[in-house]
């Protein structure tokens, strides 16, 4: 909200159809995201948070992730990481602007104000990496629920590699504490929803329950529950194709194991039949 810059005022006017003056725009700053682990136990990596300055820039901002085109009030000409002095956490910082109009008076008097303030972020990533054992639980499922214990270690889900910023949001509840933001994030196989996709889901789900007693370790039925109701229908394909492997591999052991405990003949004659 200071005073606009030369070097500020040649970068919206980059987005403008007619040449702005000073006096035209109004600018602030606004943080998007951090590094660290929000409402939903998800958190972006720093790498991530790099990749995403560059894709915001020039996106619009909206409220409520309305995607109606009278929601858009704001647009974002630059943004960059940084580092917070007092936490250390790694953050995405953006400068914005609006345009000055009558129409949009209060909104800069309620930003001035601190009224308008939260934000969320939409955004995609093609990986969310379990902070236990490393899995992408896109591609590659685990067994680690988002939020519970191991090892002393609280299990959370580390967004990578963003593939698209979409816009971001003024809101009333953020889900990252610390920054005061909210994101989502899709990927290409989080479709379903509704008709063959929710069926599928439901008979992957119980596949994946029954599949889940011969588990070793065992998990119980509300853990298993909690998983997969967080999980799109390419992830759960994938973990019952693990589940199933993972049996099939216990059977085999267990034959061997079987067959290793049949007493062994010490000689050939020892199956002969009516011998002298």
């Amino acid at each position: 909200m200071a005073e606009v810059t030369f070097d500020e005022l040649e970068r919206i006017n980059t987005y403008a159809q007619t040449k702005l003056a000073a006096e035209d725009v109004f600018t602030f700053g606004v943080i998007l995201c951090n590094d660290q682990p929000d409402r939903d136990n998800e958190r972006f990596s720093k790498s991530a948070l790099e990749k995403l300055a560059e894709l915001f820039v020039g996106k619009t901002g909206i409220f409520d992730h309305d995607p109606k085109g009278r929601s858009q009030t704001a647009r974002i000409f630059d943004c960059a990481v940084e580092t917070d002095p007092e936490t250390g956490e790694s953050r995405l910082r953006a400068k914005a602007y609006m345009v000055r109009t009558a129409g949009n008076a209060d909104l800069i008097a309620e930003i001035k104000g601190g009224i308008k303030k939260e934000v969320s972020v939409s955004c995609s990533v093609a990986k969310k990496i379990c902070s236990v054992c490393g899995a992408d639980v896109f591609t590659d499922p685990c067994m680690h629920i988002k939020g519970q214990e191991y090892g002393g270690e609280v299990c959370v889900h580390i967004l990578d590699e963003p593939t698209d910023a979409y816009e971001w949001s003024f809101v009333a509840v953020p889900a990252q504490r610390g920054a005061g933001v909210t994101k989502s994030h899709t990927d290409e196989s989080a479709v379903g929803g509704g008709g063959e996709f929710a069926q599928e889901d439901m008979k992957l789900r119980e596949e994946i329950l029954r599949l889940s007693y011969f588990c070793k370790p065992f998990i119980s039925g509300e853990a298993v529950a909690a998983m997969t109701g967080q999980m799109n229908t390419h992830q759960l394909r994938s973990l019952r194709r693990r589940l199933r492997k993972a049996m099939l591999e216990d059977e085999q052991r267990l034959y061997a194991e079987e067959r290793s405990m049949i007493p062994r003949a010490e000689s050939n004659t020892d199956f002969m039949i009516g011998s002298d």
